[in-house]
């Protein structure tokens, strides 16, 4: 399956996220960081080690081309999202007809698509990310929910930005434990960040922003939360929470501690998982290094920007990956021996993977015998358990085997 899918790449929505021919071969299969002294980390109740767990990815509905599924707050329902413009519910493992169809509206060249949406803490709003036709600049929109339905006619367009190519779009958006709207942006795409987007803290690309859609100002259809890093413009952007990735392709907080992961995808050679403790501030005016580095290693001649977070894990192509795909951190009741562990996979790769962290480093880390093909996107429903969708059109639901 794994040289189906990586034969697939080419054509596919991670495309130009795939690997080239600068792989020197070597295994970074490790940790970036130094895991903690003396005995193993203790685990968080219920949990067990990772490499005695059997999991399964068992088939539970099915859409076209999934991009995110998300639930909606207050509701058991799934919401999910499809590449073309489309967003359905999902009630009791059943695909109803779409909420919202947009797809006039999107285009879907190489990385472009309906690639996020997210609802508002209190389910009453529904926030979409799409390339919008026929250029494929990326729009935030906000609809306000009529029931179980959209009102088509409450679109208020949150955020607007210039997209130079029809990659590195990110596209990921969600609420963080603050209540604030979280959106992940590449780096513009081409390949290796020609136009520096990554390290220059006044553009949007290359970033995880962070606003306030609920209080429009500055004849701005959103708000700058006060303590943005850049709130006051003077040394960034004030819409930018963090900066330095190159395509961040899903981020997600852990429910339990409110961390921040992201996983983001290499240029050549390396993928990454990058942990934000929220302890720390969440990665508030971090800076994760790309375009000087990737993952933990130069870039073209680079070095690590001072201060600059390195990941918490990353791998190499060697063994059929090309693209990382993230990731949430299990908090379900169904598999309590998971309990803790971030599960991300690779486009084509495809074998499901789990991490663990502990003091700021990698505790475990195991790569579990389920797989599935073109796996682009994760999601949970409202008691924790964990779906995978595959751009072929499958939902997965992630099981104890």
């Amino acid at each position: 399956m794994r040289r189906r899918a990586a034969l697939a790449c080419a054509a596919a929505l991670l495309v130009s996220a795939c690997g080239g021919d600068d792989d020197d071969g070597s295994s970074l299969s490790a940790t970036t960081t130094e895991p903690p002294t003396g005995e193993t980390a203790p685990r968080e109740p219920g949990a067990e080690p990772l490499a005695g767990i059997e999991l399964t990815l068992t088939e539970v509905a099915q859409a076209d081309s999934p991009t995110a599924l998300v639930a909606r707050p207050g509701t058991s329902t799934l919401y999910v999202a499809e590449r073309p413009g489309r967003v359905r519910p999902i009630t009791d493992l059943q695909v109803g007809e779409p909420v919202l169809d947009i797809s006039d509206d999107v285009v879907t060249d190489v990385e472009q698509g309906l690639l996020g949406i997210e609802f508002s803490s209190d389910g009453a709003t529904l926030y979409v990310s799409y390339s919008l036709a026929p250029d494929g600049d990326t729009r935030v929109d906000a609809y306000t929910m009529a029931g179980d339905a959209v009102d088509p006619a409450s679109r208020r367009e949150l955020l607007a930005v210039d997209q130079p190519f029809p990659n590195h779009n990110g596209g990921d958006l969600a609420i963080g434990p603050d209540g604030y709207l979280y959106f992940g942006l590449g780096d513009g795409g081409s390949g290796g960040d020609p136009e520096g987007n990554g390290q220059d803290t006044q553009a949007l690309l290359g970033k995880i922003l962070r606003i306030d859609p609920t209080t429009p100002s500055d004849g701005k259809e959103y708000g700058i939360p006060a303590d943005n890093p850049f709130a006051d413009g003077a040394d960034g952007a004030p819409e930018v929470w963090l900066y330095g990735v190159r395509n961040p392709w899903r981020f997600s907080f852990d429910a339990e501690t409110g961390d921040l992961w992201i996983a983001d995808v290499g240029q050549e050679a390396i993928e990454e998982i990058d942990l934000l403790p929220a302890a720390d501030g969440g990665g508030k005016g971090a800076n994760l290094g790309w375009n000087e580095m990737e993952g933990a290693h130069p870039f073209e001649g680079g070095s690590n920007p001072e201060g600059a977070v390195l990941p918490l894990f990353e791998f190499d192509h060697s063994d059929g990956g090309c693209a990382v795909t993230g990731g949430v951190v299990y908090r379900g009741e169904a598999i309590p021996a998971l309990t803790g562990a971030y599960l991300f996979t690779d486009y084509c790769d495809g074998r499901l993977r789990g991490v663990r962290a502990a003091e700021g480093a990698v505790a475990e880390e195991h790569t579990f015998a389920a797989e599935a093909a073109e796996l682009v996107s994760f999601g949970e429903d409202a008691a924790g358990e964990v779906y995978v969708l595959s751009l072929d059109g499958t939902i997965y639901r992630v099981d104890a085997a």
